[in-house]
């Protein structure tokens, strides 16, 4: 005898209900014992730099504190863009995680066939750090802050050079917003980077730069060049007699380096929580701060939902520099 439509429509809400609960029940058993085994944080640079450092501090608390193996897989090249698409491709499990700064969000409009859409394809899980970048002259140049400099930039238009640590990277375009945001005509000099272009502008091969602030205070401590601001929004702790940009009459110029983590998109949410919690927790502590107070960046450790505001923040804003300035990727 068969099953009137009636039982049948009652035995599918049932079992859909059940099912939910199943998955709901899963989803929580795998946040609570959550990691299990290995877990991979891909890299889009190369071992050794600030950021590795970052990756690699993180890693190792997380392994300490798990009791599971955190690899730290660095995968440099095509703007992130190799990193980025192994991290998108591997399981939302929350067992790949993948770090993601500045140049990500400005790669999501500089390169037009990225394998990934950064917005859509991946749940972020934590802003770790920001650090500001500065604008700093060689002695000879005849400004004293950042007015002097774009009177005498006015003046001598398309004749001072500024220097970056590549086409595309942050640095590059803080110089381009500081170009469309002051109305001035500078000549952009990428270096292969920061390295050689803080040597050239300490050499005088070249007038200004726009470097992280780490790399430019034993220069200065050393007279060798003169910085005339930074480009976050409250001075820097590790150089506080540098002024704002924004102190300095520059009002749109805010830029900062940034780092976090972000997983693939459909990693249950009650993972990417315990992730943040941890890795919150991690970068929270003195040891942790300290350390990366000594590079020049700051801890944010905020919400994955306020880490997800601040990366599309940032691909709007860097999209309009691309667009104004017309930059191509190389």
């Amino acid at each position: 005898m068969g099953l009137s439509v009636s039982r049948v429509c009652c035995l599918a809400g049932l079992l859909a209900a059940n099912s939910h609960v199943v998955a709901q029940t899963a989803a929580s058993l795998g946040a609570g014992d959550f990691p299990r085994k290995q877990v991979r944080m891909i890299v889009p640079f190369a071992a050794g730099g600030n950021t590795d450092f970052l990756a690699r501090t993180v890693g190792q608390k997380l392994t300490e504190s798990w009791g599971q193996q955190v690899i730290v897989d660095n995968r440099p090249g095509a703007g992130g863009s190799i990193a980025g698409e192994l991290a998108v491709k591997a399981p939302a499990d929350g067992y790949t995680m993948l770090f993601v700064s500045l140049t990500t969000a400005i790669a999501a409009t500089l390169h037009e066939k990225l394998p990934y859409n950064v917005l859509k394809d991946f749940s972020p899980v934590i802003l770790m750090a920001t650090a500001p970048q500065v604008l700093a002259a060689h002695p000879n140049v005849p400004a004293k802050n950042v007015k002097e400099l774009i009177a005498l930039a006015k003046a001598r238009p398309g004749r001072l050079t500024y220097a970056s640590s590549g086409i595309g990277g942050g640095t590059h375009l803080t110089g381009e917003l500081f170009k469309l945001a002051s109305g001035t005509d500078l000549i952009h000099v990428p270096y292969k980077g920061n390295a050689p272009a803080l040597s050239d502008l300490m050499g005088g091969q070249i007038d200004l730069i726009f470097a992280g602030i780490i790399s430019v205070v034993p220069p200065y401590k050393a007279g060798r060049v003169r910085p005339l601001a930074v480009t976050s929004v409250q001075r820097s702790p590790v150089a506080p007699d540098i002024p704002t940009m924004i102190e300095s009459g520059v009002k749109r110029v805010e830029s900062t380096s940034w780092y976090g983590l972000v997983v693939p998109a459909g990693t249950p949410r009650d993972i990417v929580q315990k992730l943040n919690r941890e890795i919150a927790r991690i970068l929270e502590t003195p040891e942790v701060r300290d350390r990366l107070r000594a590079e020049g960046a700051l801890v944010a450790a905020g919400t994955p939902d306020a880490f997800s505001a601040h990366i599309r923040g940032e691909v709007e804003k860097w999209a309009r520099v691309v667009r104004a300035a017309g930059i191509r990727a190389q």
